[in-house]
């Protein structure tokens, strides 16, 4: 929204449309009936208005559309806390933008780094845009050192949310926590004690697995 800044103050406007927050909501929710059928909408509602008009439409988005879904409202903080002590208990996070973006960083941690982590864009249709979650590392290209398990594992999620191949992605998941299990790391999640691998032999360490 529109940004005003002077020498005392500034702000930065936060507007919601009914629209925006039903679309959002949709796709979490087929997201959540393909998985475990377990939505959790994260929120500020006890202070924002905006947060208000969230959820509003969450639940009446949710009750009317996808009665079936197991469904928990939760403030931000309660969220941030609940990720750590309790992280098994989700499984499809729908929230806002700057949430989001917070959360999403606190959960990188539970799988030990950043480089881990894969990332979808998703829209309506089923095109998306697909890619780790730390983006294009430019600090450390070239360097053999970048964690390859995010980006493969997005790869993963474009065989499942954009090309319906659930099998296929599944094989490259398993690939990945498999080669973790063995013991594979790179630098970014060894221990001292550790070998430490390339971002080529963690590659090629998993299309091992595959194969």
């Amino acid at each position: 929204g529109d940004k005003t800044r002077d020498e005392e103050s500034a702000s930065d406007l936060c507007i919601y449309h009914k629209y925006e927050v039903e679309r959002i909501v949709r796709v979490a929710a087929r997201l959540a009936q393909r998985r475990k059928g377990n939505l959790c909408s994260v929120d500020k509602a006890n202070v924002l208005e905006t947060s208000r008009f969230w959820r509003d439409i969450t639940v009446s988005t949710l009750n009317a559309e996808f009665p079936d879904l197991n469904v928990e409202h939760m403030l931000v903080d309660a969220a941030a806390m609940h990720l750590i002590n309790r992280p098994a208990d989700f499984d499809v996070i729908v929230t806002e933008n700057m949430f989001g973006d917070i959360l999403t960083d606190e959960a990188s941690m539970l799988a030990g780094s950043l480089g881990m982590l894969p990332s979808a864009s998703l829209g309506e249709s089923s095109r998306g845009l697909y890619e780790p979650i730390h983006g294009s590392a430019p600090d450390i290209a070239g360097k053999g050192i970048a964690n390859p398990c995010g980006m493969i594992a997005s790869i993963a999620m474009l065989l499942r949310h954009s090309l319906d191949l659930n099998e296929e992605a599944e094989l490259i998941e398993k690939a990945i926590s498999q080669v973790i299990a063995n013991g594979a790391r790179t630098a970014d999640i060894a221990t001292t004690a550790d070998t430490i691998l390339s971002t080529t032999e963690m590659t090629d360490a998993i299309i091992a697995q595959l194969q």
